[in-house]
């Protein structure tokens, strides 16, 4: 019997935490990296631009250009080299789908 309890109380706690809202879809840890200049999901009010919504097309095109060093900016084209290409694509993903 003690070592029902324990195993009663284990279990009805799994049902409470699964009964519980789903968590929010979780972005990649490095996408918040962004959100220190552009804002909390890309959305700012200042002279920084705000890349919530933007084309990921274009996201992902900027990113390259900065990476590489064709495209200049104050910080940009330095932060940009510390992405692989593949992180480059989630970060433009997850930005294009921010509203």
């Amino acid at each position: 019997m003690k070592k029902l309890i324990p195993l009663i109380g284990l279990l009805a706690s799994t049902g409470v935490l699964a009964a519980g809202p789903a968590p929010a879809t979780p972005f990649p840890y490095f996408v918040a990296n962004c959100f220190n200049c552009h804002g909390t999901e890309g959305r700012v009010n200042s002279a920084i631009p705000s890349i919530a919504g933007r084309d990921r097309e274009y996201l992902e095109a900027a990113l390259t250009a900065f990476k590489a060093g064709t495209k200049q900016a104050t910080i940009m084209h330095q932060l940009a080299k510390g992405y692989t290409d593949e992180e480059i694509a989630v970060l433009a993903d997850y930005f294009s789908r921010q509203k």
